[in-house]
């Protein structure tokens, strides 16, 4: 994949304003991609658009609560009509709101569902709408590891990103003959806020499980959504591409 695989064509990701999806607009701007980075919390956002001028590549803020239907809708129509086209969505929203299941509340498990698998479902068929129109698109879902082997203490994110999983295939076959590839990429354990709050016994325990012996970066990530944005991935849909150093 050559620098600048992307000119030309413009992503909107959500959860941009830092971590995985931070990592994910930097690298789709240096690809080349015109980036709306749409997060709850504006100002962050608007730091990391900062961030890509800077670099030299154009960028916008936008705030977006995921869970909200027409919100979603206005943003994405804001975006295209900015822009003039959706060509990438890249799903990457989430939150996690752990607890074993006999002491999960519902509204920890309803919130987690709503933000990660609700948000993804809203945002994709706001912009498959346009991506059909135009016969080209590419959306990348983040999905988990946890989704695919589940986790203790997880039962409501491991639900949410098994569920992108399966959703992820469905649209897959939706889509493809309208010139759209849809594909979820599975973080392992990854170094970003989330993770810097653990207990060092616990990292070390996840340290235990990856053959590769270390913690994946937020442009791990980037790089396998790169990828699949790219012409070198547009024969690649309805697949779960693992980032997570072995460890499944």
């Amino acid at each position: 994949m050559s620098e600048g695989s992307l000119k030309g064509k413009t992503a909107l990701v959500t959860g941009a304003a830092q971590g995985i999806g931070k990592a994910i607009g930097h690298r789709l701007a240096r690809e080349g991609a015109v980036v709306a980075a749409c997060d709850l919390n504006l100002p962050l956002a608007e730091a990391t658009v900062q961030e890509i001028r800077n670099s030299g590549a154009k960028a916008k803020a936008y705030l977006l609560n995921v869970t909200d239907a027409e919100e979603v809708v206005r943003v994405v129509e804001e975006a295209a009509k900015e822009f003039g086209r959706i060509d990438i969505l890249v799903n990457n929203a989430g939150i996690t709101k752990d607890a074993l299941l006999l002491r999960m509340e519902e509204g920890a498990w309803d919130a987690v569902l709503s933000v990660n698998l609700k948000g993804t479902f809203l945002l994709s068929k706001a912009c498959a709408r346009l991506m059909i129109k135009q016969r080209f698109g590419r959306i990348v879902n983040i999905s988990s590891v946890s989704g695919q082997r589940g986790n203790a203490g997880q039962s409501n994110y491991a639900a949410s990103k098994a569920g992108i999983i399966g959703f992820t295939k469905s649209l897959s076959q939706e889509l493809g003959a309208r010139g759209v590839t849809v594909n979820a990429v599975a973080p392992g354990f990854i170094q970003t806020a989330m993770t810097e709050g653990l207990p060092q016994e616990i990292k070390d325990s996840y340290l235990k499980q990856i053959p590769l012996g270390r913690l994946g970066t937020p442009e791990d990530i980037a790089g396998a959504v790169a990828f699949l944005c790219s012409e070198d991935g547009a024969y690649i849909s309805g697949e779960i591409l693992g980032v997570n150093g072995g460890m499944y």
